[in-house]
């Protein structure tokens, strides 16, 4: 378990938050992330229910589109990065979770890249 598990370690009747969502709200050279646990998992929650909701959506795209799998990703991310709910680099985790649920490659363009 690295850093941010340790950090974020909690019992078992609460959710696990990956290391990669955690990282999100770490800054450069800190170990201890920038908003409380309580929110994180709050925000973690989101996401991934994001993410989860989206698989559906995301393949009757691919098929009634007729676009790649990339188009889809890169429509997915435009959209979030347009809204309120999330923010930036939510948005790439919950497109990049997403990819992973899908068994579809991450687009170059939206590799992962925290902080930018």
């Amino acid at each position: 378990m690295g850093l941010c598990g340790e950090w974020f370690a909690m019992d078992e009747s609460q959710s696990a938050v990956p290391d990669s969502f955690v990282a999100l709200f770490l800054r450069p050279g800190s170990h201890k992330p920038s908003l409380p646990r309580a929110e994180i998992l709050q925000r973690y929650e989101l996401c991934e229910d994001m993410a989860q909701m989206l698989t559906e959506t995301a393949r009757i795209q691919l098929m009634d589109l007729g676009v790649a799998e990339e188009d889809v990703l890169e429509r997915v991310h435009a959209g979030l990065s347009a809204s309120d709910t999330v923010g930036a680099d939510e948005a790439l985790w919950v497109v990049r979770r997403l990819a992973e649920l899908l068994l579809w490659d991450l687009p170059p363009a939206l590799e992962w890249r925290v902080g930018e």
